[in-house]
């Protein structure tokens, strides 16, 4: 399996003085075609989403508002990137552990995923996805 490493992207961001715009355009900004777009809101606070990996899945991960932390572990250690910026995306590849906390209030992450929902491609037990890193 490819080494890859999780990418922080830098989003286009249009100024104006009433209210700055930031796009995303799949396959230009990020290196996927979007099948699915989801969001996770109303966290409870000291609560953490996520704690899985994908067999195929790509996703970008970006906090529309608020801030919270994405934990991103390829195997061989854990490295935390921490997300309080609209115009910033966390591109996870897949093959890779992530799970998300430290949540503010009011945050908001949405998630671009490059498959449709497929409960097949999730690895939820961190000792299979550690075998699944070694075999791949």
């Amino acid at each position: 399996m490819k080494n890859l490493l999780p990418e922080l992207i830098t989003l286009p961001k249009i100024e104006d003085p009433r209210g700055n715009l930031t796009f995303i355009e799949e396959e230009n900004h990020i290196p996927f075609k979007i099948k699915r777009v989801y969001w996770v809101y109303d966290v409870p606070g000291g609560q953490t989403r996520g704690g899985h990996a994908f067999k195929e899945q790509q996703e970008l991960i970006v906090a529309l508002s608020g801030s919270f932390d994405v934990l991103v572990n390829h195997g061989n250690g854990t490295q935390r990137i921490h997300l309080n910026r609209s115009y910033f995306g966390l591109y996870v590849p897949n093959g890779l552990w992530r799970h998300m906390d430290n949540f503010s209030t009011n945050s908001v992450g949405m998630m671009l995923s490059s498959t449709f929902y497929d409960e097949m491609d999730y690895i939820r037990d961190f000792d299979e996805f550690l075998k699944f890193r070694q075999n791949h």
